[in-house]
């Protein structure tokens, strides 16, 4: 059971100069459609949270615990994600752009159609992720583990960065001009 409702969450994320919501225990909170731009999240239990189309641009989820949210059509357009915990979120048509989330544990996550153009993801754990269709031109996935992961039909630029003898077109990725 969450510790607060959507509204209170909305009503702290917006108090001037004070938007920490860090190390709140949001788990299975009903989130949805929620503005949180620009909120600190640092080490908060979000897991199995609705966020559906929230609006998390430029916050700060580092160490958060997202284990099975439901991301879908959510807005984290250069929102900190280093070391989060994401493992079987399902971030379907999410927008990443510019996003950092080096280091972060993705681990079966739906990512298929999300736009993730500039997006950092160096030394992520991208182990069974589908990654279907997603948009990541310009991404950084050195030194990520891309095993078992689905890129059919990922878009990539010749910018995009890939782990070390990675060839993204024997993955089923497709090379796009800019």
């Amino acid at each position: 059971m969450p510790d607060y409702t959507r509204e209170e969450v909305e009503a702290l994320a917006h108090e001037p100069h004070t938007a920490d919501l860090s190390g709140l225990n949001l788990s299975r909170s009903l989130l949805s459609g929620a503005n949180l731009k620009q909120a600190n999240l640092l080490n908060t239990n979000v897991s199995n949270a609705d966020l559906r189309e929230a609006d998390l641009r430029w916050a700060n989820l580092r160490k958060a615990d997202l284990h099975g949210a439901d991301l879908r059509w959510a807005n984290l357009h250069g929102a900190w994600m280093c070391e989060a915990i994401l493992t079987e979120v399902d971030l379907h048509g999410a927008r990443l752009c510019e996003a950092v989330m080096t280091d972060a544990d993705l681990h079966g996550a739906w990512l298929g159609g999300a736009v993730m153009s500039g997006t950092d993801l160096h030394g992520a754990n991208l182990r069974k992720v589908d990654l279907g269709g997603a948009h990541l031109s310009d991404a950084n996935l050195s030194n990520s583990n891309l095993a078992g992961a689905n890129l059919t039909n990922a878009k990539y630029s010749a910018e995009t960065k890939w782990p070390e003898g990675f060839d993204p077109v024997a993955a089923g990725a497709v090379l796009v001009k800019d």
